[in-house]
């Protein structure tokens, strides 16, 4: 197992003069500065599923291994002209696996099933429902051409060529082609794990008595359920009140159980951001006032060498920038690239006017054709992210969309839930 450089203390510093930050000024910052930090291993291959590739898979055998036929039918040499054609059946036949013994002669064929080895002497295939056959001969009617229903050798993947590149999260579908041209083990790298951190005085867990001003934790539920949907190791860290000895402790020990940590609450610069000022007081703190909402605050820094992302307390802001942010930089982080979220446009079903100067998300999904808002743009109403399929995502500009109007819709799926 080898191991990946540790990342530099100042990953997360922003330009001098930077106040807010545009999206895509903040994703190029992410997408330039972070790289895996995950160990590599080679694993066999039913164990491979899920798991992000770490070298190219280079074949070891050609797919297919040897010229084919494509289909049942009878096999013979060279195309035919339009008219009646008769050919005499040599003994035998070629199946998969259980090859023509010897070589079929000029003018002659043989009978072949799906998937087999074409015998010596043949290099095209009839289908069997054209062809009128008795045990001596077949007869059939032209045209045909030459090499049709047949398979080239190597026309997938040539022997030494490369199948699959480095840095895709392995799929079923991976698997088969990587066992069709012979690899047996692969190089994939270790899971990234992610700590999960609720900090906060008012923050109560799900089932416990909740007193004045008190909330149950609904950001850490869904942050380790979206870890573990992407493939993470997610390493649940509880909750930490308003006590910045306590969470000093808790940081240690999520950077030494995992290779990245996520915090929600106490992000900003407020008296209790606990968050900010322990990364501000270790060296590694920066303050991305991201233009995006909802959103804004995102404290970005290093715990013992470990990335922190500070995400907002609020259950939607948290969302929101943990799949446009943090996914995106985790996916880094685990040696599977950049992966940009892939939008299409939608005629609006909802009004809607925007001042310039941030962009902003809008919860969303497709009905009969058109995209439709959840009803309330306020980022309490945790209900809206059950109701919505996906997020409108609206230009930093000023817009006015009227019904009928092209908008960008981000499909869950496209964040790879």
């Amino acid at each position: 197992m080898t191991g990946a450089p540790p990342l530099k203390n100042d990953c997360f510093a922003l330009p001098p003069g930077i106040d807010w930050t545009p999206v895509d000024e903040a994703l190029a910052l992410l997408r330039d500065r972070l790289g895996p930090v995950t160990a590599v291993e080679r694993v066999p291959l039913a164990q491979a599923a899920g798991r992000v590739l770490a070298e190219e898979a280079v074949a070891l055998r050609s797919n297919p291994p040897q010229p084919n036929t494509a289909v049942d039918g009878y096999g013979f040499a060279g195309a035919r002209d339009e008219g009646e054609h008769r050919l005499p059946l040599v003994a035998g036949r070629a199946a998969a696996g259980v090859p023509f013994a010897g070589a079929v002669p000029a003018g002659h064929a043989v009978r072949v099933l799906t998937g087999a080895a074409l015998p010596e002497g043949v290099d095209t295939v009839i289908l069997q429902e054209d062809v009128a056959a008795s045990p001596e001969a077949i007869a059939f009617h032209g045209p045909l051409k030459q090499g049709a229903n047949t398979r080239r050798a190597g026309e997938d993947v040539t022997a030494g060529a490369v199948a699959l590149t480095a840095g895709r999260v392995l799929t079923p579908a991976d698997l088969a082609l990587m066992a069709a041209v012979g690899l047996d083990r692969v190089a994939v790298r270790a899971r990234l794990r992610v700590a999960v951190l609720s900090t906060g005085d008012e923050v109560v867990e799900p089932g416990q008595a909740a007193g004045p001003g008190q909330i149950y934790d609904a950001n850490r539920p869904m942050l380790l359920a979206l870890l573990a949907r992407w493939g993470f190791e997610a390493v649940d860290m509880g909750r930490v009140p308003d006590d910045r000895a306590a969470l000093r402790a808790r940081l240690d020990a999520a950077a030494q159980g995992a290779e990245a940590i996520l915090t929600s609450g106490g992000a900003s610069a407020g008296d209790e951001d606990h968050v900010s000022a322990l990364l501000t007081e270790a060296g590694a703190m920066q303050e991305w006032r991201i233009a995006v909402k909802p959103g804004r605050p995102l404290a970005l820094g290093l715990w013992d060498g470990t990335p922190v992302f500070g995400l907002p307390g609020n259950p939607v802001a948290a969302l929101v920038c943990t799949l446009v942010f943090a996914r995106p930089a985790l996916g880094l982080l685990a040696g599977q690239g950049w992966a940009a979220p892939q939008g299409f446009e939608v005629p609006a079903g909802f009004e809607k006017r925007k001042k310039p100067g941030r962009r902003e998300y809008l919860r969303a999904r497709i009905r009969e054709g058109r995209v439709e808002v959840f009803a309330s743009e306020g980022s309490g109403r945790i209900s809206g992210l059950s109701w919505a399929e996906g997020l409108v995502e609206l230009p930093d500009g000023a817009v006015h969309v009227r019904p009928g109007d092209p908008v960008r819709f981000l499909p869950w799926g496209s964040f790879g839930l």
